[in-house]
C-alpha cells in the first residue's frame, strides 16, 4: 500500500475513535564502502523507511511502530492499548498546522558522485595513507558514507510536514610502526569535506607519527588546552545536561536554573537548527524550528523542550523534540549545538597557556563521566606545552573534572570552531583556556 494512502487510513481510524493522533514516517538510503589491503572490503547500499504512531487518550501517549503499510486497524489499537498502560499523566499536546523557515541546504560533493566513484575514491584514500610515509604498514578503519532522509510528520489537527537531509562522512585509521612502536592516528571529515581525502589522510598519519613518542607527565593540576574536537566530543557527550526532558525527570544539574551563572562571561553555547551544516525546519513533531542562545556569556539562558516539557514547565516549546530512533519516544535534545568561537587563533591560546597541556583526544565518553553529575574521568592524548611551546606528545593519562566547574574556569576561546562524528547531535566547539584540570 502507498505510505499516504496508509497514513490517512490511520489518521481516519483514529478520528473514528475519537483520539489524537500523529505519524512520524521517515525513509532512509544508505551507502558506504569500506577498504581493506587495497580492495574492497565491504560494500552496502540499503533503504529502509517505517512509521510511528502516536495517539493520545486520557492524556496519555501510547506509540505503535511499524515497517509494513498494512494492517492499519491493529496498529491503531496497538497505540491505544499502550496508552491505556501509561502511568505518567505529563500531557503531552500535539502540533497545530505552522509556517516554516526554509533553511539552505548545500548539495554534498559524494551525493553527485556515482557508486563506483564513491568506491574508488574510498580505495584511494587508503592507497594515499599507505604512500604517505613509509612508517605506515597498514591502514585499520578507511571508509566513506552517504546517507539521505526523507520525513513526514502528520497528525489529526492537519498538520502536514516534511523534511529532507543528507550526512555524508570519511574516515580514515593508519597504523604506524617504528621499531617496536606501534601506533594509530584517526581523522575524519564530515559533510562537504567528506570528499576531502588528502587533507584527512595528512592529518590522521600526521598525529600517528607523532603518536610514536608519546608518554604519560605526572600527575597533578595543570592548565589546559581542551582542543576543539575534545571539547566538540565532551559538550556531546553532556548536552543531555541541557535537556528538559532530563531535567523534569530529576536528571539534570540544570533543573530550574534559568537566569543562573554556569560558566564564564567568554563562555556562550548557541543551538542553531538553521546551521549550513544541517539544516530543518521544524523538529521530531513538526513544531518550528529557531536559533537560541542555551548559555550567554556565562548565564544559562534555557532548557530545550518539546511540547510535553514544555507545557508542564509553563513556557512554549523551543522546538527540540527529538526522536533517537524512529521507534523511540519523543525526547528532548540539541539539533546543532556549538559553543561559540572567539576572535583568538589557536596559536595564540597556545602562547597564553604558557606552561600546561593541550587535550587532544579524549576516550570512554559513555563509560567515564555522568551527565546528571557532571563529572568526568576520562582517558585522554595530548601535548605537554612549555613556555607557549609543543614540547612532548603525551598519551596514557587521564583527566577529571566537573563539567560545569571546567566551564567556569575557561579563560579564554580560540576561533577555531570544529564539529565532532555527530551521534544525537551535531555538537562543535573551538579550543579552550581552561585554568585548571587534574
Amino acid at each position: 500500500m502507498d505510505q499516504n494512502i496508509f497514513i490517512e487510513e490511520l489518521l481516519s481510524i483514529a478520528k473514528a475513535k475519537d483520539v489524537e493522533a500523529e505519524v512520524f514516517a521517515q525513509s532512509v538510503e544508505v551507502f558506504q564502502a569500506s577498504a581493506a589491503e587495497g580492495a574492497l572490503e565491504r560494500y552496502e547500499v540499503s533503504k529502509s523507511g517505517g512509521l510511528t504512531l502516536r495517539v493520545n487518550v486520557d492524556g496519555r501517549s501510547g506509540y505503535a511502530y511499524t515497517e509494513r503499510s498494512a494492517d492499519a486497524p491493529t496498529l491503531v489499537e496497538r497505540a491505544i492499548d499502550n496508552a491505556k498502560s501509561v502511568e505518567s499523566e505529563d500531557e503531552h499536546p500535539m502540533q497545530e498546522p505552522s509556517d516554516y523557515v526554509a533553511g539552505i541546504r548545500t548539495r554534498l560533493k559524494l551525493e553527485d558522485m556515482t557508486e563506483e566513484e564513491r568506491i574508488a575514491l574510498t580505495l584511494r584514500m587508503e592507497k594515499k595513507a599507505l604512500a604517505r610515509d613509509p612508517r605506515v604498514k597498514r591502514v585499520g578503519e578507511c571508509d566513506v558514507g552517504i546517507s539521505s532522509s526523507i520525513t513526514t510528520i502528520r497528525n489529526s489537527k492537519g498538520l502536514h510536514a516534511a523534511r529532507q537531509g543528507a550526512f555524508a562522512f570519511s574516515v580514515v585509521t593508519p597504523v604506524v610502526e617504528e621499531g617496536d612502536k606501534v601506533q594509530a592516528g584517526f581523522a575524519f571529515r564530515l559533510m562537504q569535506e567528506a570528499a576531502n581525502i588528502d587533507d584527512c589522510v595528512q592529518e590522521a598519519v600526521a598525529q600517528a607519527i607523532d603518536k610514536l613518542q608519546a608518554k604519560p607527565v605526572p600527575s597533578g593540576t595543570y592548565r589546559v588546552i581542551m582542543e576543539n574536537l575534545a571539547m566538540a566530543s565532551l559538550l556531546e557527550a553532556f548536552s543531555p545536561m541541557f535537556s528538559a526532558d532530563e531535567a523534569q525527570k530529576g536528571c539534570s544539574l540544570l533543573a530550574e536554573r534559568e537566569g543562573q551563572t554556569i560558566g564564564a562571561d567568554c563562555v556562550t553555547i548557541i543551538d542553531d537548527p538553521f546551521h549550513a551544516i544541517a539544516p530543518r525546519p521544524f523538529d521530531d513533531e513538526g513544531t518550528p524550528c529557531q536559533k537560541k542562545l542555551v548559555v550567554d556569556k556565562g548565564v544559562f539562558k534555557t532548557l530545550l523542550h518539546n511540547l510535553k516539557t514544555a507545557k508542564k514547565a509553563g513556557v512554549e516549546s523551543t522546538g527540540n523534540a527529538s526522536r533517537p530512533t524512529l521507534w523511540a519516544p519523543i525526547g528532548a535534545a540539541p539539533t546543532v549545538f556549538y559553543i561559540q568561537p572567539g576572535e583568538m587563533e589557536a596559536s595564540a591560546l597556545q602562547a597564553k597557556l604558557g606552561d600546561g597541556l593541550i587535550i587532544t583526544d579524549l576516550m570512554g565518553l559513555h563509560s567515564g563521566l555522568s551527565a546528571i553529575s557532571g563529572d568526568f574521568s576520562l582517558k585522554a592524548d595530548g601535548k605537554l606545552v612549555k613556555d607557549g611551546k609543543v614540547v612532548q606528545v603525551v598519551e596514557g593519562i587521564t583527566v577529571a573534572g566537573n563539567f560545569l566547574t571546567m566551564l567556569q574556569a575557561v579563560e579564554a576561546v580560540a576561533n577555531d570552531l570544529k564539529f565532532a562524528l555527530p551521534q544525537s547531535a551535531y555538537c562543535a566547539a573551538p579550543s579552550l583556556l581552561v585554568s585548571a584540570l587534574t
